[in-house]
């Protein structure tokens, strides 16, 4: 099955003076849609690298990066960021959320700056943020949410309109154990309509939501595993409470 994401043998190196470090060497990834990869390792190992070359972010040094089956290496520099913004969602540790756009705003920008009528994004933002219960919450702005739910708003923000490509890196890092519960099930949610998700995290109960668990070090992928308890039996969990 060909996937949303597919990383073929990746590598990057980066010079430091006169050293070369190897951030990633020939790692190979595949991310079907609807499902969740959690990407784990020591700091240092390469984990925000491979989501930034997964994001058209940055270029690989060898190897080939696909999404939607299409090469990055084959598009221009304007194809890429068209990517970006149509196919691709990113949600930050630090959220960054506009602070004087509205929570409603901050979800629609991404599509205005594509293009989309401010009426139509508006829509669709709205709706966004009902998807994810945050319907009252729509017209305050950053400093009037809580850390939960600006997270939240960054995952909206993240999944609205036609996204099929989901990129987290230590979504829940800021976050308590409930909120960071909450984001996982959020990403999950997301998958369960069709969208690919990689979330890196150190949690590995968090990581037990995944479908799959890439272990990382020294830039080489030195594990993959399915967690014990997968995605599906934790929604059977949360429908039993």
């Amino acid at each position: 099955m060909s996937g949303v994401l597919q990383l073929r043998e990746v590598s990057k190196t980066y010079l430091d003076g006169a050293d070369e470090v190897h951030a990633l060497r020939e790692v190979d990834l595949t991310v079907e849609a609807g499902k969740m990869v959690a990407v784990m390792g020591p700091s240092g190992s390469g984990k925000s690298t491979l989501l930034t070359i997964a994001g058209a972010l940055e270029t690989p040094t060898s190897g080939e990066v696909l999404i939607g089956g299409q090469p990055l290496s084959a598009m221009s520099r304007d194809d890429r960021a068209r990517l970006r913004r149509r196919a691709i969602g990113y949600v930050f540790q630090d959220f960054n959320l506009l602070p004087g756009l509205t929570a409603a705003e901050n979800v629609a920008l991404p599509l205005e700056l594509d293009g989309l009528g401010a009426g139509k994004a508006r829509t669709a933002g709205l709706a966004g943020l009902d998807r994810l219960g945050l319907a009252d919450r729509a017209e305050h702005f950053p400093d009037q949410l809580s850390g939960g739910e600006r997270q939240r708003v960054a995952i909206a923000r993240a999944v609205v309109g036609d996204r099929r490509l989901l990129l987290a890196d230590e979504p829940t890092g800021a976050l308590d154990s409930e909120n960071g519960e909450a984001v996982m099930r959020m990403i999950l949610t997301a998958c369960k309509h069709g969208v690919a998700a990689v979330v890196v995290t150190h949690d590995a109960q968090l990581a037990s939501w995944a479908d799959r668990v890439l272990f990382i070090r020294d830039g080489r992928v030195v594990d993959r595993t399915a967690p014990r308890r997968g995605p599906d039996s934790l929604l059977a969990e949360e429908a039993a409470r």
